[in-house]
C-alpha cells in the first residue's frame, strides 16, 4: 500500500495543479494577442486602428492577475481602467486602478469602487473599446443597489442569502435584480462603446448571466422569480422591507426589468469563458495520471447539500475498495463545482472543510484512502483556508485530541476542528478562481 504520507503529498499536488492551469496570467497570455493592429481573442479579432480609448473595468478574486496581464499585452493602447477585488489580493499595475473591498459581504470600499467604473463607463463612445474583467467574487465586489435600498439593506440580503442553502443562481437572481449594475445594466452603461468581456467561470455550467451576476449579458430571470426565491426559503422576515417593495414595483412594471437579449447594448457585446472548473479538473487529472493513478472525473457539476455530496464520494471509494469499480487501485477520482451549507451553528468554517468534516468517520473504514476539497480561490467561506484534507487515520487523531466530529459538524466549526489536527489547506490567495475541487485518493 502506498504509505499514507505520499498519498497526502500527492493529493495536495494534484490539486495544486488544477489551480496553476486556471492562472489567468497563463490563460490570458496563451489566448490573447496583439499582432499587426490587430487584438486578438482566441479566434476572434477586432481592427484596433480605428478604437480611440480603450477602458478596463471588472471586478473579482482574480481581478487583479487579469488586470496585470492584460497590462502586458495592450498597456500601450490602454487609457484608463477600474477593477475592484477582494482585500489582499492585489499585484502591480500601471494604468489600471486596482480598488480593494470586501467579499462576501460588500462594504462601502466596494460601492465607491463601482462608482469609479461607473464614471468611466459614461466616457465611453460609440469609437472606443470597453474591455471588462469577470471572475467568482465579482457580484459582492460591485455593490450598487436600486433606488431606495441602502448598503445596509444588501448586506442583510446577502448575509441571509449565504445561509439559507440558496444556489449560486439563485442568490446571483436577487442580487442582479436590486442592483443598478448587474444582470446586463453594466453593458447598457457601456454602448454604444464595443464591449468585450473576459470572464473566469466561478458558477456550475458557465451560465454567463449568473457569474459576478452578469453585469455585462442579457439577463434571463426576472422579478417574479426573486419573489419565488424568497418564498422558496421563507425569506419575507427577513429581508428588510426596502428590498421587498423594491422587487414588487419591479412585479408591478414600476421598476424597469434586467435587458434582455434583443437589447441593442448586446449587439456591441462579445463574451469570453477564459477559464472554468472544467479546466482545472482536466488538468488535475492529468497530474495524477501522471503519477501513476488511475482517473475517474465524475463531474463538474456538482452542487446541493455539502454533506450529502461529500457522502456520495465515500461510497465511491468504497466500490473502488471492495470491487475494483470505477477503478482499479491507486485510484483518484477528482470532480468540481459548489455545494452549499445550510447553517444551523454559529462555528467558522466553509463548504470545502464541511465536506471533509462529514465524512471522516467514513472514510475510516476505508484503509488508505484521502479525500480533500478546496476552493480554487484559496478561501473556504470567512477562513484563511482553501479547504481540508482527511485520511483514514483521522478519526483515531480526532479521538486522541478528545474532538467528537459530530459536534463539531453541528456547530458548522469545521475551520476549528481542522486547526487543531494541523487538517487545514492554506494557499493564501491564488488569484482565481473557478469553485472548489474536490480529490479523493484510494491507495
Amino acid at each position: 500500500m502506498i504509505p499514507k504520507e505520499k498519498l497526502k503529498k500527492d493529493i495536495q499536488e494534484i490539486f495544486l495543479a488544477g489551480v496553476k492551469a486556471v492562472d489567468p496570467k497563463k490563460v490570458i497570455k496563451d489566448n490573447i494577442k496583439i499582432k499587426g493592429g490587430k487584438l486578438f481573442i482566441y479566434s476572434k479579432s477586432y481592427d484596433l486602428t480605428d478604437i480611440k480609448n480603450i477602458y478596463v473595468v471588472g471586478a473579482g478574486k482574480a481581478g487583479a492577475s487579469m488586470s496585470s496581464a492584460l497590462e502586458e499585452i495592450l498597456l500601450e493602447n490602454i487609457t484608463s481602467g477600474v477593477v475592484v477585488v477582494k482585500y489582499d489580493h492585489l499585484m502591480p499595475t500601471q494604468l489600471i486602478k486596482l480598488v480593494e473591498a470586501a467579499h462576501p459581504i460588500p462594504d462601502k470600499a466596494g460601492m465607491e469602487g463601482t462608482e469609479l467604473i461607473v464614471q468611466l463607463l459614461m466616457q465611453a463612445k460609440k469609437d472606443d473599446l470597453v474591455i471588462c474583467l469577470i471572475s467568482g467574487g465579482g457580484s459582492a465586489l460591485i455593490p450598487l443597489p436600486g433606488n431606495g435600498i441602502s448598503l445596509k439593506d444588501k448586506q442583510i440580503v446577502n448575509n441571509v442569502l449565504l445561509s439559507c442553502g440558496a444556489t449560486i443562481h439563485e442568490i446571483n437572481t436577487i442580487r442582479k435584480h436590486i442592483s443598478r449594475i448587474k444582470g446586463g445594466k453594466m453593458a447598457r452603461m457601456a454602448y454604444p462603446a464595443k464591449l468585450i468581456t473576459l470572464i473566469l467561470s466561478d458558477v456550475i455550467g458557465d451560465n454567463l448571466d449568473i457569474i459576478a451576476s452578469g453585469p455585462t449579458v442579457p439577463d434571463q430571470s426576472s422579478f417574479f422569480d426573486c419573489l419565488n426565491i424568497i418564498e422558496k426559503y421563507s425569506l419575507h422576515e427577513k429581508f428588510p422591507t426596502n428590498v421587498l417593495d423594491y422587487i414588487n414595483k419591479g412585479i408591478n412594471g414600476e421598476i424597469e426589468e434586467n435587458p434582455k437579449k434583443n437589447e441593442p447594448c448586446f449587439r456591441n457585446t462579445d463574451n469570453f469563458i477564459i477559464a472554468n472548473n472544467f479546466l482545472a479538473i482536466k488538468a488535475a487529472e492529468e497530474k495524477a495520471g501522471s503519477m501513476g493513478y488511475n482517473t475517474c472525473i465524475l463531474s463538474s457539476f456538482f452542487e446541493g447539500e455539502t454533506k450529502d455530496v461529500a457522502g456520495f464520494h465515500i461510497k465511491v471509494a468504497k466500490e473502488i475498495k471492495n470491487s475494483g469499480n470505477p477503478l482499479n487501485t491507486p485510484a483518484c477520482v477528482i470532480s468540481g463545482g459548489e455545494t452549499t451549507v445550510t447553517i444551523t451553528g454559529k462555528g467558522t468554517g466553509g463548504r470545502n472543510q464541511e465536506f471533509v468534516l462529514a465524512v471522516i468517520e467514513e472514510i475510516s473504514e476505508i484503509e488508505g484512502a484521502v479525500i480533500l476539497s478546496a476552493g480554487t480561490d484559496g478561501t473556504d467561506g470567512p477562513t484563511s483556508a482553501a479547504g481540508a484534507i482527511a485520511d483514514w487515520t483521522t478519526l483515531g487523531i480526532a479521538r486522541e485530541k478528545e474532538l467528537n466530529p459530530k459536534d463539531y459538524l453541528k456547530k458548522n466549526d469545521s475551520y476549528h476542528f481542522f486547526e487543531k489536527i494541523n487538517g487545514l489547506i492554506t494557499t493564501g490567495p491564488t488569484f482565481t478562481n473557478v469553485m472548489d475541487l474536490h480529490i479523493l485518493l484510494v491507495g
